[in-house]
């Protein structure tokens, strides 16, 4: 009676362990998922790697190691590969004293190229010494670079990956952007307050043109005509005639020390500037038909580079202390999403599909 009554109690058990549901299965990871919206790519400095984020869904869809000191960002004519600018020489703020830094790496130095459809960076090839900026042909077949600690600028052949010629200019020189017409390249120096005109073909410095205090960025109305110039220490942008190489007008962002105009972009018609200003926090929005404020937004702790959606509806800031991006809606200047990126992020482009 005693091993009936055990065998009856353990195939109750047995039933009812059996008629427990089943371990609920866990939620599908969608963290890298895509949405088919253009992609969101951020260098970040201090990490030495590369944020890709999805605008769509917000997504951090990839954390891609490039190299040292990642800064510079641009894409090729075709928008298949990106170019990045990578240095092996210690960050160094304004007073930073460089003779107790450590001596740079120069096996650092280079031009990280990567493959969009790969995700991934292929190789490196030569970008001179300290590469920070740099602009592309229209052709994509020449890359110009700002080689800060040997104040010059050098032409580098993409098909052959090489050098091809460096010339000296004024000290620290950052910002690089090729006019819309492809003949010129205008390279900005930080300590000597200046833009160096480049002409490509004859390799050669044709024009150097006096700016406000630490010009470090270039924007080119469509036309070629205008070329606006950030003059960081000074709380301004000037506006500078082309044609004459001449400073004609100066813009007042807002109190010099406190604003820090660091980069200028400008609307696809030109109608709108809009400016970052660094340890100011803010972007500026500045209409370009009179040169007056519209708005600013307050993005982010030290915004640095900014750039467009393209479909021009919305403004991207990279903030470097706050390792984020910033998305602004605009003509409503309105921030609608703040997405964490890497260490100090400092260049951003965007890719539509």
């Amino acid at each position: 009676m005693r091993i009936a009554s055990w065998s009856f109690l353990l195939l109750a058990s047995i039933a009812i362990t059996g008629c427990k549901s089943a371990p609920a299965p866990h939620a599908e990871d969608t963290s890298h998922v895509a949405s088919g919206a253009p992609k969101i790519y951020v260098t970040n400095e201090v990490s030495g790697d590369l944020s890709v984020i999805d605008s769509g869904n917000w997504n951090v869809l990839a954390t891609v190691p490039l190299g040292k000191r990642p800064r510079g960002i641009h894409a090729s004519p075709d928008h298949k590969t990106l170019y990045v600018a990578l240095s092996g020489t210690p960050i160094a703020g304004p007073d930073v004293d460089e003779s107790t830094l450590p001596p740079p790496d120069k096996s650092a130095d280079g031009i990280g190229v990567f493959d969009v459809a790969q995700n991934k960076l292929v190789k490196t090839i030569p970008g001179g010494s300290d590469p920070e900026n740099f602009d592309i042909s229209l052709d994509g077949k020449q890359l110009y670079i700002s080689n800060e600690d040997i104040s010059a600028v050098s032409i580098l052949d993409v098909a052959s990956g090489k050098i091809v010629k460096s010339l000296k200019l004024g000290a620290q020189p950052e910002g690089v952007k090729v006019t819309p017409d492809g003949k010129q390249v205008y390279v900005t120096s930080e300590e000597t307050s200046e833009v160096a005109v480049l002409d490509p073909a004859a390799e050669k410095i044709v024009a150097t043109i006096k700016v406000g205090h630490r010009p470090r960025n270039v924007a080119f109305t469509p036309d070629g005509k205008l070329a606006y110039v950030n003059a960081e220490n000074d709380g301004t942008v000037v506006v500078i005639d082309t044609q004459k190489h001449k400073v004609i007008r100066t813009i007042k962002i807002g109190q010099p020390g406190i604003i820090k105009p660091m980069f200028v972009l400008l609307s696809p018609d030109a109608s709108r500037l809009y400016v970052s200003t660094g340890r100011g926090h803010k972007v500026f929005i500045v209409d370009t038909s009179n040169d007056t404020i519209l708005n600013s937004v307050e993005v982010g702790q030290r915004p640095w580079g900014i750039t467009l959606s393209p479909d021009g509806k919305t403004l991207y800031s990279a903030n470097g202390p706050s390792n984020d991006i910033t998305a602004v809606a605009l003509p409503a200047a309105t921030v609608v999403k703040k997405v964490s990126a890497g260490k100090g992020p400092w260049g951003i482009v965007v890719l539509g599909q």
